[in-house]
């Protein structure tokens, strides 16, 4: 079994900055795991403005961000970067197990830092009642099938949430010529950024619903429309309240997961509410010398934030590295 200094699992923005940090810090064994064929995650299909005003002080595409991490990683050649490498065990020892194309690996590491990022949540999770036609997808699902297939997935939009990812498909379905016909929210006031509201919804002249929700799918191949209704103050509907909407599309973008399976499987203490680590410290899991970072550890409104904290998280390590020589 191979041993490294520090592992990294993940190659979005969470992880390029720890691996810069951490090789700032003097670590010079580093191994970067990326279960996707290129680095930058999620950035990758953000190709929207808006990335950077904190850290680089302008403003960037999602992609323009993280080729700046990932071109900087590249010019250390004490990082290692293996693609395609999808991490599928970990021990409370940090004897990790991944699979990489033709075989399968099995290492130990002195410190771990997992940079996993976060998954969707699904329509099944927000219990709406109805058929179980095509045409529903996650929001950012939907983002990828755009921005990096080239695909529409509908012509008559409906979104419920109004997660930062639900708002900017909004703008981004009608600037390809579909027509979004309603953002429905069932609390009080978005969940998104309040210039996401402004640039993707009412720049746009899109509906949004507040204090509404989705009671009804309708459709037997294909999504026909739904059912909408108003709700009080304990989110249930209010009786005469409801109205129907023709649709194509339902996307969903009711919040996110962080991806702590891995970390959960070496056992590490999780909060069953938010799947994150227990942990009164950034970054830390109740297992010495196992990191999270970016949105595994919590859910960041911007990749800014996500690169600060990684940047803390590779430091981190690195001192937990030395102090454990």
């Amino acid at each position: 079994m191979r041993s490294r200094e520090l592992v990294i699992v993940g190659g979005g923005p969470a992880g390029l900055a720890a691996a810069l940090a951490a090789h700032e810090h003097g670590i010079r064994d580093i191994l970067l795991l990326e279960r996707d064929q290129c680095l930058g995650g999620i950035l990758n299909q953000c190709i929207h403005p808006g990335f950077g005003l904190h850290y680089f002080k302008e403003t960037l595409t999602g992609p323009e961000y993280a080729e700046r991490f990932i071109q900087r990683v590249l010019a250390i050649p004490e990082i290692e970067i293996s693609l395609r490498s999808f991490a599928v065990k970990l021990d409370s020892k940090k004897t990790l197990t991944y699979l990489t194309p033709g075989k399968l690996e099995t290492l130990s590491a002195r410190a771990v830092i997992m940079a996993t990022g976060c998954r969707e949540r699904t329509r099944e999770m927000i219990h709406i009642p109805g058929t179980r036609p095509a045409g529903i997808f996650p929001a950012g699902l939907a983002q990828k099938m755009i921005n990096l297939e080239g695909w529409l997935p509908g012509r008559e939009i409906v979104i419920v949430g109004s997660g930062d990812i639900g708002l900017i498909m909004a703008r981004r379905l009608t600037l390809e010529g579909a027509r979004v016909k309603a953002v429905i929210e069932i609390q009080k006031e978005s969940r998104g950024l309040v210039r996401n509201v402004t640039q993707c919804l009412e720049d746009f002249n899109i509906p949004l619903y507040l204090r509404h929700r989705i009671v009804k799918i309708h459709g037997r191949n294909r999504v026909e429309k739904i059912e909408a209704a108003e709700v009080n103050d304990e989110l249930l509907e209010i009786p005469g309240s409801r109205f129907e909407m023709a649709c194509d599309t339902l996307l969903v973008s009711v919040g996110l997961i962080p991806e702590n399976e891995l970390i959960e499987m070496a056992g590490a203490e999780i909060d069953p509410a938010t799947n994150t680590p227990k942990t009164e410290s950034l970054n830390h899991t109740s297992i010495p010398g196992l990191f999270t970072c970016g949105n595994a550890f919590k859910i960041y409104d911007l990749a800014d934030g996500v690169t600060k904290d990684s940047l803390l998280a590779g430091q981190q390590a690195a001192e937990f590295i030395r102090s454990a020589s």
